[in-house]
């Protein structure tokens, strides 16, 4: 007798303690993301489509064309060019190697203006630069192409970023300078050092002006996060990589301000300003692209002719990936759609999660 209710409360006990733990310790199944292709457009042979001048454009460049594409998938501007371009959603120019006095246009096809510098040309959004003969100069333009100010050097330039405020600038000799893109004025000039041989290898300057990051030297290279004081640049943090690249390389600040992200060989560094955290993600190949939205930082790698898109996080977890082959590719990011463009056909792509 005593043994049956021992096993009955034995029994009890176990049914409670199950109950229990499905209510409080059990845990709903993560969502997993879906890919659900919107379009796909060819680009060899297209229709060009008026739209009005307030819709949302991208600009392309495949190989030797160029133009501009709607989130619908519309086609608004189409040329093909012998030489050179440079473009960004607000402008493009098609040039050559004896570049003087080019024009440069808006994407419905529309004069923009004239540089009326001789160079290679440089759209960073709206922002308009042309680099000078010789590769240590360059000049900050307006937006009909006239020159507002220009920097005189004779180190060559090997590192670039242009933001709406400020210009921040490398060069071979490890010096990073800051601009100030209304007055033309280095606000602030520093060395991150470190390295036997101190080449600014990429560059990347906050929207605010207020952190600069770098990739510099060889023996050791190194990732070096600096923030302003005053007109100086203090270090706040630096890490020495685990291998030396002599090729340039990806810095990009994220739009939330709160993290930089930092590319070396197979690998993606992120560190977050307001945590003071470095994490590395490991890659498959050297990062071309960077975008952005709200849930996600896409990447665009590049090994020969095999690209991969790899998808971060904002919890700086690599959420997945997938590759293709082509001879030609990009990336544009709205919202919740991804654009790729490849060879000759641009798709849309919706990520979601089920």
């Amino acid at each position: 007798m005593k043994t049956k209710k021992l096993i009955r409360l034995f029994v009890l006990i176990t049914i409670i303690f199950t109950i229990l733990y499905l209510l409080l310790a059990a845990k709903p199944l993560a969502k997993e993301y879906q890919y659900t292709p919107i379009w796909k457009i060819n680009t060899s042979n297209p229709v060009v489509k008026q739209v009005s001048d307030d819709s949302s454009k991208f600009h392309f460049h495949l190989g030797q064309t160029l133009g501009y594409f709607t989130p619908d998938g519309d086609i608004t501007l189409y040329k093909s060019f012998p030489s050179k371009v440079s473009i960004s959603d607000n402008y493009y120019a098609v040039y050559d190697s004896n570049a003087k006095n080019t024009s440069f246009y808006n994407p419905d096809g529309s004069l923009a203006g004239i540089i009326t510098k001789s160079g290679y040309p440089y759209f960073k959004d709206d922002l308009v630069y042309v680099f000078l003969a010789g590769g240590a100069s360059f000049t900050k333009c307006n937006s009909e192409g006239s020159e507002s100010w220009t920097y005189e050097g004779t180190l060559p330039i090997t590192a670039f970023s242009a933001k709406k405020d400020f210009t921040a600038v490398g060069f071979v000799d490890g010096t990073i300078k800051v601009f100030n893109n209304h007055t033309g004025i280095a606000e602030s000039t520093f060395v991150p050092g470190g390295s036997d041989y101190p080449v600014i290898l990429g560059i990347d300057i906050s929207e605010d002006g207020q952190y600069v990051a770098s990739i510099s030297g060889h023996n050791k290279q190194r990732f070096v996060l600096s923030h302003r004081e005053e007109n100086q640049q203090k270090i706040i943090f630096h890490t020495f990589l685990d291998s030396d690249s002599p090729y340039q390389t990806v810095v990009h600040f994220c739009k939330d301000g709160k993290r930089v992200l930092y590319n070396y060989k197979n690998k993606l560094g992120i560190y977050d300003i307001h945590n003071k955290k470095n994490t590395a993600v490991k890659l498959e190949n050297k990062i071309i692209s960077i975008q952005e939205n709200d849930d996600f930082v896409f990447l665009l790698g590049k090994e020969k002719n095999k690209y991969t898109v790899s998808m971060i996080e904002q919890t700086n977890t690599l959420a997945g990936s997938f590759s293709f082959t082509a001879d030609y590719a990009f990336i544009h990011s709205d919202e919740n759609n991804l654009y790729i463009g490849k060879d000759n056909s641009i798709s849309s792509i919706l990520i979601s999660k089920e």
